[in-house]
């Protein structure tokens, strides 16, 4: 730990003096810290010890939650019950093992927008599970597909079962194609 001088020793006093302790919380050594009482000049230290610099961390925002899964809006109960237990017939499949960020967007959506104009229902995404960073595509991909030129090709998302890919793979519903409108 670095020590301070003395002139940033009396920097950090003139900068702390008009600070006062929240309600409730004292020093260490006040056993009844009365309201009134001002924060002191620095962190506790012991006899002899110069204060420390303090060191300010900027707050770490959470990574964004990732979509929900399962979202089956305009599916009705069998359908979506037989895509979650991967009892529908699989018609594509798509692995994106070793493929970069960019490449495997392009490669989703040329896949989605195809497998729909060719009038394919059920589609199989595989991302991979990643290795000790949990999986950059396996967060990704589900962000991409309810992006809105992914999301209007599609009906339902849900995790794949573990002969199809567990927790590394996705089943995709495909709307209907209605008369080449897309």
């Amino acid at each position: 730990m670095r020590r301070l001088r003395a002139e940033d020793a009396a920097l950090w006093q003139r900068a702390t003096r008009h600070v006062a302790l929240l309600p409730g919380r004292g020093l260490p050594d006040d056993p009844a810290p009365s309201p009134d009482r001002r924060h002191p000049a620095g962190p506790p230290r012991s006899a002899g010890e110069t204060p420390a610099v303090p060191t300010k961390r900027a707050p770490v925002a959470p990574p964004p939650a990732p979509p929900p899964l399962d979202a089956f809006a305009g599916v009705d109960r069998a359908t979506a019950e037989r895509l979650k237990r991967g009892r529908r017939a699989i018609e594509a499949r798509l692995d994106l093992h070793g493929m970069t960020q960019a490449e495997a967007h392009r490669a989703l959506a040329g896949f989605v927008s195809t497998s729909r104009a060719a009038g394919r229902r059920c589609a199989l995404v595989i991302t991979g599970h990643g290795r000790s960073s949990g999986g950059v595509l396996k967060h990704a991909v589900p962000r991409w597909l309810n992006e809105p030129d992914l999301r209007r090709h599609l009906l339902a998302i849900a995790p794949a079962r573990p002969q199809h890919g567990g927790p590394g793979a996705l089943y995709l519903l495909l709307r209907k194609e209605r008369d080449g409108a897309i």
